[in-house]
């Protein structure tokens, strides 16, 4: 009859009393009529498929109160997946054995037990023949001896599960066979209630207790809907199986242990198993954007995007600056390479300052003003700040900068790096999916080669979730992995594989531990709430570490140490308690292009022996410093931006060994950039911001002659240096000094921009050995553009240090000043106070108000050869009252008058700082590596009314 004679509500009713054959006969009657079997989606075949005695919900253990997507394909799947351990009959029918394929046609259901056919499992199985279904009705049935299975058969318990217990050892020996709806219980002469060295078995919806289960290459297995209670599986040499929906409750040791490379030698039931495993796969999905705590979008997101204001940057012929670089890196067409483009054109307001190019002068100075002003639209490495007060709206300009930075998806990764494809695309070994681990002391183990590969499970409350040695492999995708009492991941003894789209927290100990040589692929996972470290890589673990959310662990992030040395790029790093990533003990890595932000102490703290390359990071809003260099700490730190912290833009002890290139330091709290000399300056910092574990085997076995591979795997670009070195770098609008030094070793501090800083520009406090500060802009700060204090040594060459707020260069210390632009500062170009001793030559300066040179109290020295201009008050050079030490000779003084000599005060030589003497010239680290070039360049000349002075860009 036609399906629209009567209501669908009427024809789901009387459909509802069908059986599946019979549902299965009506769905080849036509279209209209298939349409109506599906149509009983939430209704029959819901019955159906929870009224199976064989399966159980869709969705047990982890989710058994969510509803698939489909009753009707969950009981399909199930029904197939039941139906593997018969595909073998094909094989025999192309064999000589006919009288098996006579037999299967024939095929008995033996009942065993009380009122049954036979009273034992042993006599069933010996009068059994092949393919045969023993029934066991509900009892106890125990073998004293271990009993050998010949034939394939299906011993199916009667009842609910519970009902039919087995304390037997099976030891199989046929090709095939299917134990469903019974519970193993161990028998008194072993812990092992079933072992196959050669066939296929599959257990659906039995139970085990107290017991193992054993396969051995080239046997294999199916296990589905099946809860092992004290209970585990030992796979040896498997070429591959699949343990699906199952419950593992605890163990005393690992609940699943895969041992060995998986065989070449495959038995028949691989090729099914492996295109159920094909069929069933969990599908890859994108991680919703809501989830992610930095991807959440605000309602004023969009209007926090002020005017946009460009410049052309020229900052080396490659990628340098954050900025810059990042977006070179992003493959095109992604949102991250997308948003770095749109964040080199947003403009961010600075903090207040009262270092403004327009508050620099007083009233009656108007009309030399425009003649004298400088421009410094450009002075960053990259854009430059807009002098705007409200510091909030510039928190809220960071906050959004960090939400527009999106992490790639797995998707993304995975069309990417094909090493990762291949891997999430693998199957052998051991697979497992949609399993819950919990209440005991280990989930897996793997180890000699072996390899696995785990989907959708959950792992809590366990010792450790997934333990992986021995050059094996683990595969891990969309896991759930919390409460471990230990590390929740560990892998070491060169183990590798891929962890993927995880979400681990909570553990005691890190949520990924790699050590002693392991490398695996840490993709798109969520890494948060540790009570120690997100994930530690030590004793020359190395991996591959990308696109991971790591936040709100009690210790660092990423914790490096020991020769640890991974690759850390693309992942965000924020609201830890500790350091975003430590660097200790010798530890290395490539750390690039990562969003670390609002960690309570250092953003990257590197100290004893540390040596890392950090390049292309964003740094922004901790609570303490940006980066911490401490005791003894090295590395390269490159094209980062920094800024927004609450305390230093860069901390570092002076017996530490950085290069610091090229990075923009900027509103940062304290200082941009500061040097200590002891642990006493060091305020309240602590000794070690990564963490408290304990890592004695790696400390006694880290030494660079255990890693072969030490000297291959460093960057080649790299090269020693014997004193810190600073160079390059944007430091602006910072709340105190640009760059405070008070330091007992020697420091470079070269071809810097020091600009708008609410204090000083660069500031010596104490410096035993010499400190270099050479062709640097300095301009545009609160106060003095250098302050040297007593019984320090310095020596200033090549520098322009113009419009400071008050005087330029203010010294009471020794050294060197020569070949300096000392122009349009507030106050004093130079002053020289108490016992200063200084050799001041060949200098050019200027002030608007006040001497050129002025030396007081015991000042001495040698003042010579310097380009003196004179301003309104005609002040030059005020002598000391008692000038026998103080030289001063062949200083050319010369009074501006018109406002050509004005604009021409400058030409020749070009506006300081130089590069090489070029106009455009590239400065060049050792090696092959091209770290920054400078843009020297004069507005205007003697025919324009702009700016006479130079802009470094």
């Amino acid at each position: 009859m036609e399906t629209g004679s009567l209501p669908a509500e009427l024809w789901q009713l009387i459909l509802s009393y069908l059986c599946l054959p019979d549902l299965g006969r009506c769905s080849l009657v036509c279209r209209a009529w298939y349409e109506l079997i599906l149509s009983l989606d939430k209704t029959r075949w819901r019955q159906l498929c929870l009224g199976c005695l064989e399966h159980r919900h869709p969705n047990w253990p982890n989710q058994p109160s969510v509803e698939p997507c489909s009753w009707r394909e969950a009981f399909k799947q199930h029904y197939l997946a039941s139906k593997t351990w018969t595909k073998n009959m094909q094989d025999l029918e192309s064999s000589n054995c006919l009288s098996l394929l006579r037999r299967r046609k024939g095929r008995r259901r033996l009942c065993v037990g009380a009122g049954g056919e036979f009273s034992s499992l042993r006599g069933a199985l010996a009068a059994a023949s092949p393919y045969d279904r023993l029934v066991l009705l509900p009892g106890v049935y125990e073998e004293q001896n271990e009993v050998l299975l010949k034939v394939p058969v299906e011993v199916v318990g009667q009842g609910k599960l519970g009902d039919v217990a087995l304390l037997v050892s099976i030891d199989q020996h046929c090709p095939t066979a299917r134990l469903c709806n019974v519970v193993f219980m161990p028998p008194r002469f072993t812990s092992v209630v079933y072992k196959t060295t050669s066939g296929y078995v599959q257990f659906d919806s039995c139970s085990f207790e107290s017991g193992q289960l054993q396969i051995n290459t080239p046997g294999t297995c199916q296990v589905k809907f099946c809860t092992f209670s004290q209970s585990s599986i030992h796979l040896r040499s498997v070429a591959l199986c699949i343990l699906e929906n199952c419950e593992f409750i605890g163990s005393e040791n690992a609940s699943v242990s895969v041992e060995g490379c998986p065989s070449s030698e495959r038995n028949w039931a691989c090729k099914h198993l492996a295109m159920l495993a094909k069929s069933c796969a969990v599908s890859m999905q994108v991680p919703d954007p809501a989830s992610c705590p930095m991807a959440k979008q605000d309602s004023w997101g969009e209007s926090l995007l002020g005017p946009v204001r460009t410049c052309r940057i020229v900052v080396g012929e490659e990628r340098r600056s954050f900025l810059s670089a990042a977006d070179a890196q992003a493959p095109e067409g992604t949102a991250f390479g997308e948003n770095l483009q749109a964040a080199k054109e947003e403009e961010y307001p600075a903090l207040d300052s009262n270092s403004s190019d327009s508050d620099l002068h007083s009233d009656d100075e108007e009309e030399a003003q425009p003649a004298y002003k400088l421009s410094y639209q450009a002075r960053s490495l990259s854009h430059t700040p807009a002098d705007v007060t409200d510091s909030r709206l510039q928190s809220n300009r960071l906050h959004a900068l960090q939400r527009d930075l999106k992490l790639n998806s797995l998707q993304q990764e995975l069309q990417q790096d094909k090493e990762a494809q291949s891997l999430a695309n693998s199957l052998q070994g051991c697979i497992i999916r949609q399993c819950l681990f919990r209440d005991g002391k280990g989930g897996i183990f793997v180890y000699s080669q072996g390899q696995a590969k785990l989907e959708g499970s959950i792992f809590r409350d366990l010792t450790y979730a997934v333990r992986c040695i021995q050059n094996s492999k683990v595969i891990m995708l969309r896991n759930d992995i919390h409460h471990c009492k230990a590390s929740g991941i560990f892998l070491r003894l060169s183990a590798g594989g891929l962890i993927a789209d995880n979400n681990i927290h909570s553990n005691c100990e890190a949520g990924v531990d790699i050590r002693k040589g392991a490398n695996p692929l840490v993709l798109c996972n969520k890494i948060h709430s540790g009570l120690r470290s997100g994930i530690v890589v030590v004793g020359n673990g190395k991996g591959i570490i990308r696109s991971n959310q790591i936040y709100g662990n009690k210790e660092a992030g990423i914790y490096i140490l020991y020769n640890g040395n991974p690759a850390v790029s693309g992942n965000h790093i924020f609201q830890g308690l500790a350091a975003g990533i430590a660097v200790n003990e010798n530890g290395r890595g490539q750390i690039t292009g990562n969003v670390i932000w609002e960690n309570q102490w250092g953003g990257v703290d590197i100290r004893h022996g540390g040596d890392p390359v950090l390049r292309n990071n964003l740094i922004s809003c901790g609570y303490s410093d940006g980066v911490v260099v401490g005791e003894r700490g090295k590395g390269l730190i490159e094209g980062n931006a920094i800024y927004g912290n609450k305390g230093c833009g860069v901390w570092m002890m002076s017996s530490s060994l950085p290069h610091l290139i090229n990075n923009q330091i900027s509103h940062n709290s304290i200082y941009g950039v500061a040097v200590f000399c002891c642990k006493d300056d060091a305020g309240n910092y602590p000794p070690s911001q990564g963490g408290s574990e304990s890592f004695q085997e790696e400390r006694e076995g880290a030494t660079g002659e255990n890693d072969p591979d030490s000297e291959e795997e460093y960057p080649a670009a790299r090269h020693p240096i014997s004193v810190a070195l600073v160079e390059l770098n944007s430091i602006s609008h910072n709340g105190a000094a640009g760059l405070h030094v008070k330091s007992s070793e020697a420091l470079n501090i070269i071809a810097n921009v020091i600009h708008a800083n609410h204090e000083g520009g660069v500031a010596v406090l104490q410096s035993s050995q010499l400190t270099c500060i050479e062709n640097n802009s300095i301009s545009c700060n609160s106060q003095a553009g250098v302050l040297v204090e007593a019984e320090c040594q310095v020596e200033l060459r090549g520098n322009g240090i113009y419009e400071n707020s008050r005087h330029g260069i203010v010294s009471k210390g020794e050294g060197i000043i020569t070949e300096n632009d000392i122009v349009g500062n507030y106050r004093c170009g130079l002053q020289l106070l108490q016992a200063a001793d200084m050799k001041v030559t060949k200098n050019r300066i200027h002030s608007f108000r006040d001497y050129g040179i002025a030396l007081f109290d015991e000042a001495k020295g040698l003042v010579q050869e310097n380009l003196i201009f004179q301003g309104r008050f005609k002040k030059s050079i005020l002598r000391p009252i008692n000038a026998e030490k103080c030289v001063i000779q062949n200083n050319v003084l010369l009074t501006i008058k018109k406002r050509f000599d004005m604009e021409c005060m400058l030409i020749n030589p070009p506006a300081r700082p130089h590069i090489e003497g070029g106009a455009l010239m590239s400065c060049t680290a050792t090696g092959d590596q091209r770290v920054s070039s400078i843009n020297t360049r004069v507005d205007g000349g003697c025919h324009n009314h702009g700016s006479i002075f130079c802009t470094i860009l």
